[in-house]
Parts: C-alpha cells; structure tokens; sequence
C-alpha cells in the first residue's frame, strides 16, 4: 500500500477503488442525538412551548375562568392608548435602567481596580464585596432593606446619631422611594466587580510601564489603556446588567407591599405585569405586555451591539468591532 504525505504526516493511502464518503456528507452518531433528546424535550416543554402559548394568549382575552376569546390586536392597542398605569410603568423602569445600570457599572469597575493591587487580605476583601451579590434581590434582602429605610429605621437613627432629624420615610415617600431602589441594585455590584477584575488581570502590565515612562499620570492611563482594553468585559457587563434591570421585580414588590407604591413610584413593568396576570387575571393582557418588554430588550441589545463597533476594542484583532 502505497503512502501518502500530508502535512509531514505520513498517512496511508486509500486502495483504489474503495468507497469514500460523499463530499460534504457527515457520518452520523445516533448515540448523541438519543443524549440530547432529554434538552430538546425539555426545550420544547418548558421554554418554546409556554413562549408559543403566551403569544396565542396575548390575542386573546383570557381569565382563567372561560376559554380564551380571540380580540387580535386589542391588548395591545390598549397599552399604548388607554392604560396611563401601563405608560407609567414603562416611564419608571426606563429611569430605573437608565440610572441602575451605569451606576453599579461605576462601583464595580471602581471596586475592582481597587481589590485589582496585590496585597495582604486581598482575596477576604474581594469575597467580601461578592457577598450581597449572593444573597441576590431576595425576599429576605428586600424585607432587610425595608427596615432600613422604612419609619424609625437604621438609616433615620444614623442621621439622628449626627444631629439630622428628619420625618422622611425614604420607602414611602414618592421622590425617594425608587432611588432606594436603585441603592439596593448598586449594594449588589459583586458579579460585575469579578468580571471586571478577571478583564483587568488580561491588562499587559508592559503598557502601564511605557505610559509611566513617558509620563503618563493615573488618569491618563485609565482613559488611554485600561479603558480601551477593558471596554469588551465593559459591553458584556453592559448587556447582562440591561436585560437584568428590566426583569426586576422583588425588590419593588417586597419594598411597595405589592402594590409599586407610593403613588406607582416604583411600579415596575414586570410588577405591574404580574399584578395584570395574577391579581386581575387579564393573563391575555399580561402575555402582551411580556412580548412588549422582550421586544424593547431586543431592541436596546440590538443597539448595544450596533454601536459597540465605535467603542469596544479587541486587541487580538487590532481593530474596533
């Protein structure tokens, strides 16, 4: 049998006349397809078919106590013309977004190049800030924070301890009671401080020896490397910290008692679709209101991805994507 050379290997070649599989043709594995059958099932029971029957839903006028009734576009007419509450709820997730998210981006990028110095203590400090990142918007938390903002709690004493009084109650006070809100999301910045002090450990350290040399100050080396070689770990906290903030929902209903209070301040979109869903039982209303909000998530990815071309640097590739 004759050999043949293929990247300074050599191989044996085939016998003539011997069948050779057809160009393009893969030989098949059944034993992975019957491994993959319990997630295609699970798939299609738990995340495909709910999301199909939710869009059914979501033209039709269903209560749970009568068959649905097909009324097309009419729920989602009546968001956008006749639902002020709806038009409301939108308003005070938008400014929840607009200001959550960049500020716990801020904390925790500020955090991490703080915790990023080698130093005695360094790993009990960085756990110790990824704590209230694992406790999570729990009922537990939100109950915790109640009682810190709420009539007579740990915030009013501490006021009072430095000769502040004040009669606010911060969670039922309609000008503060989002921004405690915002507070408690900021509190729990721990996952984006570890992605982003993994991103800074990628940072050469021969680029901040060169800017030293040539006289760079601190500041100019953040703005001129660690930002432009932290800005892909920067659009990925970004993206996850965008969909994360328009699905909350535990601390307004924990906070408000339910009821996205006071005066619908913190009457989130996905309370007040819950409240749709399961305290008025308009399940055909709330299944519209769900496909709105991934409509307006997809979107803002959307444009996330389109304008990070003009800012997120990939330094394998040497230019902006």
């Amino acid at each position: 049998m004759s050999l043949s050379l293929r990247r300074g290997a050599a191989v044996p070649a085939p016998a003539p006349g011997a069948a050779r599989p057809a160009p393009g043709r893969r030989r098949g594995h059944p034993a992975g397809y019957v491994f993959l059958i319990p997630w295609f099932a699970g798939l299609a029971v738990f995340t495909l078919g709910p999301m199909i029957f939710s869009l059914y839903l979501s033209f039709t006028n269903y209560s749970l106590l009568a068959a649905p009734q097909w009324v097309g576009l009419a729920n989602y007419r009546r968001m956008f013309t006749s639902d002020p509450r709806y038009i409301h709820s939108l308003e005070v997730t938008l400014q929840y977004v607009a200001v959550s998210v960049p500020l716990k981006l801020v904390v925790a990028l500020g955090v991490a190049l703080l915790l990023n110095r080698e130093r005695r203590g360094a790993g009990l400090y960085r756990s110790l800030f990824y704590i209230p990142s694992l406790l999570g918007t729990s009922v537990a938390v939100a109950l915790v924070w109640r009682a810190i903002f709420g009539e007579g709690g740990t915030l009013d004493s501490m006021l009072g301890a430095i000769g502040v009084h004040t009669s606010t109650i911060w969670t039922e006070d309609p000008s503060w009671a989002l921004w405690t809100l915002v507070l408690l999301v900021v509190w729990q910045f721990g996952a984006p401080m570890v992605i982003f002090l993994a991103g800074l450990k990628q940072v050469p350290a021969h680029l901040y020896d060169a800017a030293a040399v040539d006289g760079a100050g601190w500041w100019r080396r953040f703005w001129s490397i660690t930002v432009p070689m932290l800005s892909p770990v920067i659009f990925f906290n970004l993206v996850l910290e965008l969909v994360g903030a328009f699905q909350a929902f535990t601390p307004a209903y924990i906070v408000s008692g339910g009821s996205g209070g006071p005066a619908d301040a913190t009457l989130f979109y996905t309370l007040y679709m819950y409240m749709m869903g399961f305290q008025n039982f308009e399940f055909g209303y709330a299944s519209a209101m769900a496909w709105v909000l991934l409509v307006i998530v997809g979107v803002m990815a959307a444009l996330l991805f389109r304008f990070s071309r003009t800012w997120v640097f990939y330094a394998d590739s040497g230019d902006r994507r």
